[in-house]
């Protein structure tokens, strides 16, 4: 059996209000081209179909246009989850309709951890699959009176551990010495590599999760958030398949790709990167270097308008080389759509000053808060009721996500 892994489309993204419509399309259309081409019998779509709750109709259509040209492919089995993005509503409107199309969805968790799980049989082969959507905090863990931001963030972290063991527990037993068992996901674990353009999904990091915290029946884990293509904890069973396109420059210079996974005896894992629909680049310099390399990008023959961000390195042409990029930029075929100053000496600084700081993930909200009322000469234990306050704020703002 073949199957594909890929999440985070974004679909209706826009990049510096730029709509990233054609790329997306035209993704579509070579992942239709793909999965035909090397008959692939499964999909897996780990989240973040759209960029948000209530995407833009032409997002929608096409993303129902796919699914419809999915149908008619080799691909006889698609499982789509919901990520932090999607609004579970969105997605699971039309879910008995598309479960007539054999296409599953599971856009937020249910009261019966039943609904998590497919088997799926093709050609005398067995896999199942555990398919957790991201997983909110009102839909895994009961709010507790007076609870603390650290032990509301303690026990988000055990109920998703424990999610994925229940859910794990139940697929080692309905499993045979040849099923294999693949989880989907969409969350943040421990050691992934982010990018500006993902949204946080917890507060501080007490709610991650590591490799270890995985249930060995999985022999493979689909997970979604992070868009940048990675291993979690050097395990090569357990990966991000990342962004299938570019959604921030912090992500120029990275390939995109989907994973294919094979269970013809031995699970195989192969990394399929695909191909760049838009050229999205940085061009770094001074006014004249950048203006040099603008008119190499004009020159080459690409389908689509490429997209840039300039960052002068001059310091002294800060004042007037903004407006010569832009104007330099409109007669060539491109769009520059972010100009920036490189501020070494201000970088510097900031290294030299996080060099002798703790780590800002080992900081919660909660000592921000205490250190800030330090700096304001605010004795908390003479005013309990703000720290009171302070918690059940922090506890609203938790549960409503």
């Amino acid at each position: 059996m073949k199957i594909l892994h890929t999440s985070d489309w974004h679909l209706g993204h826009r990049l510096h209000e730029q709509s990233q419509m054609e790329e997306q399309s035209l993704f579509l259309d070579w992942l239709i081209n793909y999965i035909e081409a090397n008959e692939i019998d499964v999909l897996l779509i780990s989240g973040d179909i759209f960029d948000v709750g209530v995407p833009p109709s032409q997002a929608q259509k096409l993303y129902y246009d796919f699914l419809i040209r999915l149908h008619n492919s080799t691909c006889s089995e698609v499982i789509i989850t919901g990520g932090n993005h999607d609004a579970p509503s969105t997605l699971n409107a039309p879910r008995e309709l598309l479960n007539a199309l054999n296409i599953r969805l599971v856009g937020k968790a249910t009261d019966s951890i039943d609904d998590e799980i497919f088997r799926i049989s093709i050609d005398n082969e067995d896999i199942i699959v555990a398919a957790v959507p991201y997983l909110r905090d009102q839909d895994i863990r009961r709010a507790i009176a007076s609870e603390s931001f650290e032990e509301i963030n303690n026990r988000y972290k055990t109920a998703l551990t424990n999610h994925f063991s229940e859910i794990g527990a139940r697929c080692n037993l309905l499993k045979t010495q040849q099923t294999k068992v693949i989880a989907m996901g969409h969350l943040f674990a421990i050691g992934g590599k982010t990018s500006d353009s993902e949204q946080s999904i917890y507060v501080g990091n007490l709610g991650d999760i590591g490799a270890a915290d995985f249930p060995e029946v999985f022999d493979y884990v689909a997970l979604g958030h992070l868009h940048r293509s990675q291993l979690v904890g050097g395990n090569g069973h357990i990966r991000y398949s990342g962004s299938p396109y570019i959604l921030s420059f912090s992500e120029v210079g990275q390939d995109k790709k989907i994973i294919e996974i094979s269970t013809d005896k031995t699970l195989e894992i192969k990394e399929i990167i695909v191909p760049m629909f838009r050229k999205i680049v940085q061009i770094q310099g001074s006014v004249e270097s950048c203006k040099l390399q603008m008119e190499r990008l004009h020159s080459e023959d690409l389908s689509l308008i490429p997209w840039v961000e300039v960052i002068l390195t001059n310091q002294n042409e800060a004042a007037t080389g903004y407006k010569e990029i832009y104007t330099f930029a409109r007669d060539l075929k491109m769009e520059v759509l972010k100009v920036t100053v490189k501020d070494n000496r201000q970088y510097e600084d900031y290294i030299h000053k996080l060099e002798n700081i703790q780590h800002l993930n080992s900081f919660t909200p909660l000592d921000v808060f205490k250190l800030k009322c330090e700096e304001q000469a605010v004795d908390l234990t003479e005013n309990e009721e703000l720290l009171d306050a302070f918690n059940e704020i922090l506890q609203v703002v938790t549960e409503n996500d």
